[in-house]
């Protein structure tokens, strides 16, 4: 039976307690949890502060070597480089470029339980999955712009063909794995760009028609960044795969998140061809942290995608199992009364929601095998 290491960053801020949640879910699960190596190394802000490093070599190697990385939270806002750029995001960032994750997985998902901010929208009616091309655009910048005598700053938008072909391929196979949009049924990528203005982004969508005419099978669709913060509110229900370039794929999958109940309900993987980092799109939120009140669904559902792409990448179905275990879990829990965080509405806390989907774990593999 293959044994799976991996390095667990809890980071800063809320980043141990809801890393904590994720893990103690999937340590509940007996035929997983010894299946697994966690081993805790240090990175953020906070690393940053003590050593010097945001990133110290070690645990870059332990993570380059692993077969997977978890992760809680990075940042705390006050503490930033001379030009004024937070420090703590720089771990994140440079696992993503150092180790070639060119695809950011974000799906949205309105679950059981959690009224949306948009009205009469109910469990069901938004799904959809955000791809992110996670190493080029307006952030591969990061670090290399110029500011010219306090007058003049500049950054640069980067794209190569490369870039764009594996993360549509990825959309499109993404798409045909699913089962459409909650509204018509229909397979489709959407891509989002700026295409009506910046050459870059007109490349974009060239590309991503190339790629498209591999995939008869899938719709293709199209929308300007800015009607689609429109769209995502009036019609996200149309929606199946999105795709788009770094910057862009940042912001709409946080307004995404929100329309879904909040930033705390919102998974994310963050994939190349060997690595696999897994986190919460939420920031550390550190004027919350300590207090045990920090929404963790978000890491206890990453942690359940962390599973299913072991799961894929080595043929191990128990991985599979238990990461469906942990989804069916998560939406009993949020249907309990007491399983709602303060953002959503309710008074639960950390630890208590971990508890409360493992004491649905049982009930969610008797589903299952129902």
């Amino acid at each position: 039976m293959k044994k799976y290491d991996v390095v667990v960053v809890h980071g800063d801020g809320i980043g141990r307690e809801v890393c904590q949640a994720a893990l103690d879910v999937i340590q509940a699960i007996p035929d997983v949890s010894s299946a697994f190596n966690f081993r805790d190394l240090p990175a953020g802000a906070g690393e940053y502060l003590k050593s010097g490093s945001v990133f110290p070599d070690e645990t870059f190697e332990a993570c380059k070597a692993s077969d997977a990385v978890l992760h809680g939270a990075t940042g705390i806002p006050e503490v930033t480089y001379a030009d004024g750029t937070e420090v703590g995001i720089e771990f994140g960032l440079q696992m993503r470029f150092r180790l070639d994750l060119y695809a950011n997985i974000r799906p949205i998902k309105l679950r059981p339980g959690i009224t949306s901010r948009l009205r009469d929208r109910k469990p069901g009616d938004i799904d959809y999955v955000i791809v992110r091309e996670n190493t080029e655009g307006l952030y591969a910048a990061r670090g290399n712009g110029v500011i010219l005598r306090d007058e003049l700053a500049v950054d640069t938008l980067t794209m190569t063909r490369k870039g764009i072909e594996r993360i549509c391929r990825s959309a499109f196979e993404l798409a045909r794995s699913r089962n459409g949009a909650p509204s018509d049924g229909k397979r489709r990528v959407t891509c989002c760009d700026k295409a009506n203005v910046l050459r870059s982004y007109a490349f974009f969508r060239k590309v991503f028609n190339e790629v498209g005419e591999e995939y008869p099978d899938i719709e293709k669709d199209y929308a300007y960044a800015d009607a689609m913060t429109c769209h995502l509110i009036e019609r996200p229900g149309f929606y199946d795969v999105i795709v788009t370039e770094n910057m862009f794929g940042d912001i709409i999958s946080d307004l995404a998140a929100v329309t879904v109940g909040s930033m705390g309900m919102s998974p994310s993987a963050e994939l190349g061809e060997r690595n696999g980092f897994f986190q919460a799109a939420h920031g550390s939120a550190p004027t919350i942290a300590g207090q045990n009140i920090a929404n963790p669904y978000g890491s206890i559902l990453s942690a359940a995608s962390m599973l299913e792409w072991l799961g894929q990448r080595h043929r191990d179905e128990r991985l599979g199992r238990a990461a469906a275990q942990i989804d069916r879990a998560v939406n009993a829990a949020m249907g309990s009364p007491k399983g709602l965080t303060r953002d959503l509405g309710g008074n639960a806390s950390t630890s208590g929601i971990a508890e409360l989907v493992i004491q649905n774990l049982p009930a969610a593999l008797d589903e299952a095998a129902a």
